[in-house]
């Protein structure tokens, strides 16, 4: 698999994982808190900038729109500074988003603030990969990739809850001032631990963008969406489903999506190791899973027990895929990985969003225990896709 970007000789690493990777992990941590903790906190934010709830809500749709449409385009118009540089420019740009929301008199100032933080969003996961990736052998590319996106899940049982409780204890605005601290530490890590990597020519614009539209990538890109969507047409139900269906006291959702946590966190490491052995094979073979599962999910929903031990597995299973994927959209735009990789996380979140709209329908025009089916028929779609690729890629290949 070729990628445009290389290390030297001096620069080649032996180790399987470099402790340069941490401090993306750290960097992850960081912008997985600042996308989410904001969902524990709009009543107080909502009171604090006196709007109402839904307006507040604005805050957290916005920051998807910011990821999904600005990060491409950051990355494009930022293509010729290395990418060392890049990182440090966005964690800057991070932080002082952060700062900003701290200090934020009005909710249009806030709002900016969001935006700006979700540029950075996209596009240091992308360049992100693409160190990642660059910084180990090319049988731990996966792994790798793994390795920093794991800050993204831990910021969702440690960071998000923490967050959460520093602002309803301290304050919303103190919340964002943990975030900036740690973006600041995160900065600290890449200034010190990420090296100079050697990089060629620069694709233009043009070159970037004619990579990226190759339609084999963007049947990938669709793929990834599609998983997203499956994902969170159940999972931004999943309160109601445990209550209602399961019938959960509502203070025990809590611990059970610490669980599903837990599973997330466990799935993106043994992803990222499953795509370094095999990598389309492990690809379809996690999505089939996922499918069977929330498959299954439709009829344990009314058992508590199993209802709980679904949602592990289904959380494991579902972080699993992203590694792989996400390698795997980066090998097929040589020319533009960090572009390509960041477009993979703008289809995410458009999946994330479509995903929400598509369950909220289901439990207006359906039931709302017809969500597990429907989020595998979403993940089924995808399966379908990916192997329609699979196969053709092979059937070249012989040819």
């Amino acid at each position: 698999m070729e990628l445009s970007h290389r290390i030297t000789k001096k620069q080649a690493v032996k180790e399987p994982f470099p402790v340069s990777i941490l401090s993306l992990t750290v960097g992850a941590f960081a912008i997985g808190m600042t996308e989410f903790v904001i969902m524990g906190l709009l009543p107080n934010v909502a009171e604090d900038l006196h709007v109402s709830i839904s307006s507040a809500g604005q805050l957290i749709t916005m920051y998807a729109l910011g990821v999904a449409v600005g990060a491409p385009i950051l990355t494009v118009l930022t293509h010729r500074i290395p990418q060392k540089q890049l990182l440090i420019l966005l964690m800057l740009l991070f932080i002082l988003g952060n700062s900003i929301s701290v200090i934020a008199p009005s909710y249009a100032v806030l709002m900016g603030a969001r935006m700006l933080t979700a540029l950075t969003h996209g596009t240091f996961f992308g360049v992100g990969a693409v160190i990642a990736s660059n910084l180990v052998r090319p049988d731990k590319r996966a792994g790798a990739v793994s390795i920093m996106m794991a800050g993204l899940t831990i910021a969702n049982i440690i960071g998000v809850p923490l967050g959460t409780f520093i602002g309803q204890h301290m304050g919303w605005r103190s919340s964002f001032g943990a975030i900036a601290i740690m973006g600041i530490i995160a900065l600290i890590g890449i200034f010190i631990f990420i090296p100079k990597l050697k990089q060629d020519k620069p694709a233009s614009i043009i070159q970037q963008i004619s990579a990226l539209i190759k339609p084999k990538l963007m049947v990938y890109l669709l793929i990834g969406a599609l998983g997203n969507a499956g994902l969170f047409a159940v999972f931004t139900y999943i309160t109601p489903l445990l209550t209602q269906i399961s019938g959960f006291a509502e203070h025990n959702v809590t611990w059970i999506l610490v669980l599903f946590g837990c599973g997330v966190t466990i799935g993106n490491i043994v992803g990222g190791k499953l795509a370094d052995w095999k990598l389309m094979p492990s690809i379809l073979g996690l999505y089939f899973a996922i499918c069977l599962i929330l498959t299954i999910f439709t009829f344990t929903i009314h058992n508590p027990i199993a209802a709980v031990l679904t949602i592990l597995l289904w959380g494991t299973a579902s972080f699993a895929v992203f590694p792989g994927l996400q390698v795997r959209v980066m090998s097929l735009a040589q020319s533009a990985p960090a572009l390509a990789s960041t477009s993979s996380h703008s289809a995410g979140n458009l999946g994330n969003a479509a995903g929400a709209f598509i369950g909220g329908w289901v439990i207006t025009h359906l039931s709302l225990g017809a969500l597990p089916w429907v989020g595998a028929v979403l993940v089924g779609l995808a399966l379908v896709l990916g192997l329609v690729c699979y196969m053709t890629e092979n059937r070249n290949q012989v040819a």
